[in-house]
């Protein structure tokens, strides 16, 4: 992914929508943006404690499934930290996972928590515009273990036509720096479909939407 995916080049197949860029009133590369010249308020203020807040609200919320990181020792100690939280939208047929080491085809949206200037969050990146239609969407072929961790531990427990929305503390994300149009210290909320996945020696077929 343009933005999210770590040091990895996803081919996209995109139906008629497209992947959307959005844009910022001013820079994102620290924690929050400089307050302007009229004296608005800062678009990501506090944005440290208020993310480390939110990991709390998941971690204390019985309406979430709880998975612990797959880079975490499940005989060490963790913390709220260690985990991403998922909410499941829809549940497909599948029963095997990808690996770390599999490609996968996904349909995906990023968001960040809400801010000043984005109620319902900051979307930094999205294979599909609008709500999700299993007919016109994007998606992108990525490698699991080139994900974040949040991202790749959820691949991880994924079946084939699973769609989850997936809460990811800034720890399992790009942590304490920035990235691109992401502040420091984000939590990431992805909302993601598994559409198919390969192992290391097949060969990935072309998407086809139902559209076509």
């Amino acid at each position: 992914m343009k933005r999210m995916m770590m040091d990895i080049q996803c081919r996209k197949w995109l139906g008629y929508v497209g992947v959307i860029l959005f844009t910022v009133h001013c820079s994102l590369f620290t924690v929050s943006c400089s307050e302007d010249e009229s004296g608005n308020t800062e678009e990501f203020v506090d944005w440290q404690a208020t993310n480390d807040a939110a990991i709390n609200e998941w971690a204390a919320s019985s309406s979430l499934r709880k998975i612990r990181s797959y880079l975490q020792d499940e005989t060490a100690p963790a913390t709220n930290k260690d985990y991403i939280y998922v909410e499941v939208l829809e549940s497909g047929e599948g029963w095997v996972s990808p690996l770390s080491s599999d490609s996968a085809r996904v349909a995906y949206r990023g968001r960040l928590l809400p801010s000043k200037s984005y109620y319902y969050g900051y979307i930094f990146d999205q294979s599909y515009l609008g709500d999700f239609d299993e007919s016109t969407m994007g998606v992108a072929d990525v490698l699991v273990s080139g994900t974040v961790p949040g991202f790749s531990t959820a691949l991880q427990n994924m079946h084939l036509g699973d769609r989850w929305r997936v809460y990811i503390p800034y720890t399992l994300g790009y942590n304490t720096v920035s990235s691109s149009t992401i502040p420091a210290y984000s939590n990431l909320i992805f909302e993601i479909a598994l559409i198919d996945f390969w192992k290391e020696d097949e060969i990935m077929t072309p998407f086809k939407s139902r559209r076509q």
